[in-house]
């Protein structure tokens, strides 16, 4: 066994690291070391200079005339194409649109067109709610559509997938352990039984370099206010393979993804390729942040960002063991670096208390029900020092049993 690292070793990795650089693009609040981004992203800079410019400029100055000028009508399938790079899709298989939730809905319509004659969804009971959710929102418009569950009705999603199935609704990366599925195999299992798969990517999209169209996938869906730094209620993003554009329908018909908006016919008729997804006018100013926040992404060499994702995981795990273990932190999800996404997650009886303690003292996570720290690791900010002294306040926190304050133990409506 190696011996723990200690803080010189620590500095000479921050020293060394080939993203140290990128830490300036954020804001990031003096005194806080911000593991949360796994929900919540910082703050790019560039993200200001967008929403001043857009806001100032082309909203104040332009008025209606930037829908044109400042090109604002295009935006959705611009920054789609920023996204894409990012999930390893060709340009014009991705548009940004919408929330999750809504998107999921969509895709879960269109793929259910795609295979008539098909009637099961399958996802994970462990799946962040949403994704069960809007599942259960389809079916309820499909009445011969049933939902089966990996937890619930097998216990590996493999064993749920044969004949009956439409679509596979799975997740890349679990929200509350980390895990990491292979999207490979899944995907091909999917197909193998002649059924689609959409994958979502939120916890993944910017946390690690992801392969739809290398790995065949059919559908994506993902938020951008996460690792992608897009902001607070950032709008989310769609893809699906080219080889389905033209056989995709989706129940939000609106008026954005007409093929002649401005036309104002009647009748719908499908716009082309991935703008089939679009529904209603866009938030534009929530898309100039986001147009932003994708701009830093232009310097980041996927490779090195996963590199320091898995060293950062890695070393929080083992100074957490070696100088928490005996307070009976347990790890929650994978112990190989290659099988998590950009976050760890630690079990402990008094979970919330805990992290409520450490938020206190400026080392933001957050708690998931029911007894689970989770800490995200964003490579663009977070340091090795980061990991060093978030570890040293946990262990003061744990050996002095501060947690236990009472004000720690109040629950505040969003936990």
């Amino acid at each position: 066994m190696s011996a723990v690292p200690d803080l010189a070793a620590i500095e000479a990795r921050d020293a060394a690291d080939p993203l140290r650089d990128m830490r300036d693009r954020f804001v990031l609040p003096q005194g806080v070391i911000y593991l949360d981004g796994n929900s919540l992203g910082a703050a790019p800079k560039s993200a200001f200079a967008e929403l001043d410019k857009a806001a100032r400029e082309e909203w104040a100055d332009g008025l209606i005339r930037s829908w044109n000028r400042a090109g604002w009508f295009e935006l959705a399938e611009q920054l789609g194409d920023s996204v894409g790079r990012l999930i390893g899709a060709a340009a014009g298989e991705t548009v940004v649109c919408d929330t999750t939730s809504v998107n999921i809905y969509k895709a879960l319509h269109a793929a259910l067109w795609l295979r008539p004659g098909r009637s099961v969804i399958v996802a994970e009971g462990g799946s962040f709610p949403t994704d069960i959710y809007m599942a259960e929102g389809v079916a309820a418009t499909r009445p011969s559509v049933t939902i089966r569950l990996e937890g619930v009705d097998a216990p590996a999603i493999e064993d749920l997938i044969d004949e009956q199935v439409a679509v596979v609704l799975v997740n890349h990366v679990n929200y509350k352990s980390g895990e990491l599925r292979d999207m490979a195999a899944l995907t091909r299992k999917a197909h193998e039984a002649g059924a689609v798969i959409i994958w979502d990517l939120c916890h993944s999209a910017g946390a690690l370099p992801v392969d739809l169209d290398g790995t065949d996938a059919d559908f994506a869906v993902g938020c951008t206010y996460k690792y992608l730094n897009g902001g607070p209620g950032a709008p989310a993003f769609i893809y699906t393979a080219k080889r389905h554009h033209e056989h995709i329908r989706q129940p939000l018909t609106g008026w954005w993804g007409h093929a002649k908006p401005f036309a104002f016919e009647q009748g719908y008729q499908a716009g082309f390729g991935i703008r089939r997804f679009l529904c209603g006018t866009q938030p534009i100013l929530s898309l100039r942040a986001l147009k932003g926040a994708l701009d830093v992404w232009d310097d980041v060499d996927m490779t090195l960002l996963r590199q320091k994702s898995i060293a950062l995981t890695d070393l929080f795990i083992e100074l957490v063991e070696a100088r928490c273990g005996e307070f009976d932190v347990t790890l929650v999800g994978p112990r190989e670096g290659a099988r998590r996404g950009s976050q760890v997650s630690f079990a402990h009886q008094n979970a919330y208390e805990i992290m409520q303690a450490l938020i206190d003292r400026g080392v933001i996570g957050d708690f998931r029900a029911p007894n689970v720290m989770r800490f995200g690791f964003t490579p663009l900010y977070v340091g090795y020092r980061d990991v060093w002294d978030a570890v040293a306040i946990l262990h003061d926190i744990l050996k002095t049993g501060s947690w236990k304050e009472e004000r720690f133990a109040v629950r505040a409506a969003v936990t």
